[in-house]
């Protein structure tokens, strides 16, 4: 049997339509790269007739800058000719207010009216923030390292694009935001790597460092935030934060020092350590996440090689029917019990096409039913979007 293996729909799976949470639909994210695309080419226009009019002014500026040398060589001379102080008089009252009006003139009008329309249709901070937790969902949910997602080399991509260290840094300030100090410290040290090897990066090591000590001091690595908070300090001596912080540390650290010191077995041995540490994912409560990732991950239930026996593809005329006697459906056995199968080419890529073209401007956030109030309502763990379509509405909807 054929492998399939798909990346679940965690991630980057919409503006309502004046705006609805771009990031949970990729049907509808697909008209920003059209808009974007059309902003560059708007802009390109505008750089273009920027040029033309540098040129214009250049030109401009080389004739005069010819005539004038000439001219103050022998002033009298030049001036001597009735028409050189004609032209004289013309150019100083009329062309170069013209030229004043060339240089005043705003070239960016176009490319303003346009970005000022297409604004409107722009993705919002909620949408930026959903995307950078869709990102981090992805990261828990198939266990990738933050350099993997951060150089692009995700599995079975076509489009491989990296991360900068500003991306990295705005990943774990998004985390640190909701308090998700495992998550930031993880993007605030892969921030730190990429500037350690040189990328350039209008984010400095202080901010990120300081960022780190304090998501590790909260993850209850005492010892770790000290000595970040001592680098920041090589690094900026004045620091105020940072030297609070390294007097309230130090504090803490003596503090556990003399209970640890104070605490020992019969033997007098100590007991304890001097940092409790409770790194990890943040606690979640839905009990059933842990069993969807590890399906996500390839690590469900597999069939034995006797089940995969039972498992076959098929051409199926439906019990005779009419219909499918001449074109019969291709079937493919996906799992015996229960029983799940697989049709293939069941519909026409025109008729996929239409489908989407009818539910596009439907798409709605998905929503759970509230346990306690029974309200429905979206919730950050369901950011897909669906649309409800009837046969009576189109002849290929009521065709399938």
């Amino acid at each position: 049997m054929a492998c399939v293996k798909t990346w679940c729909i965690l991630v980057l799976i919409s503006i309502t339509q004046a705006h609805d949470d771009f990031y949970t639909s990729i049907g509808q994210m697909t008209d920003l790269l059209y808009t974007e695309k059309d902003l560059v080419t708007s802009l390109k226009d505008y750089i273009k007739a920027e040029e033309n009019k540098l040129g214009e002014i250049k030109r401009w500026a080389e004739k005069l800058d010819l005539l004038t040398e000439t001219a103050t060589k022998d002033p009298e001379g030049f001036l001597g000719h009735p028409v050189n102080a004609f032209k004289l008089m013309k150019r100083l009252n009329t062309e170069w207010l013209e030229l004043e009006n060339l240089v005043l003139k705003d070239m960016s009008d176009g490319f303003i009216s346009n970005l000022t329309i297409q604004r409107q249709y722009f993705p919002n901070d909620d949408d930026q923030t959903g995307a950078a937790k869709a990102l981090l969902r992805l990261q828990d949910t198939y266990k990738l390292d933050a350099d993997t997602i951060s150089q692009g080399n995700l599995p079975g991509v076509k489009h491989k694009t990296a991360l900068s260290v500003e991306d990295c840094f705005e990943l774990g300030k998004i985390a640190y935001s909701d308090a998700d100090y495992y998550h930031t410290e993880l993007w605030m040290e892969q921030a730190l790597r990429q500037l350690d090897t040189g990328e350039v990066s209008n984010i400095d090591k202080i901010t990120i460092l300081d960022y780190l000590s304090y998501s590790v001091y909260q993850q209850g690595d005492l010892d770790r935030a000290l000595d970040l908070t001592k680098r920041m300090l090589k690094l900026d001596p004045e620091h105020q934060r940072a030297n609070g912080n390294l007097r309230y540390f130090e504090y803490m650290k003596a503090e556990q020092q003399k209970k640890s010191n104070g605490t020992q077995n019969p033997q007098g041995s100590k007991v304890g350590s001097t940092s409790e540490t409770k790194k990890g994912r943040p606690k979640d409560y839905l009990p059933e996440r842990q069993k969807y990732e590890k399906l996500c991950r390839g690590e469900g239930i597999k069939l034995t090689p006797r089940r995969q026996k039972r498992l076959f593809c098929r051409y199926s005329d439906a019990s005779r029917n009419p219909a499918y006697i001449l074109r019969p459906v291709k079937q493919q056995d996906e799992w015996d019990k229960p029983r799940i199968i697989r049709f293939i080419d069941i519909i026409s890529d025109q008729e996929i096409e239409r489908v989407k073209e009818l539910a596009k401007p439907r798409l709605r956030r998905a929503t759970i039913s509230n346990p306690i109030t029974g309200v429905l309502e979206t919730a950050h763990y369901r950011i897909s979007k669906s649309a409800w379509l009837s046969g009576y509405e189109d002849p290929v909807i009521n065709r399938i």
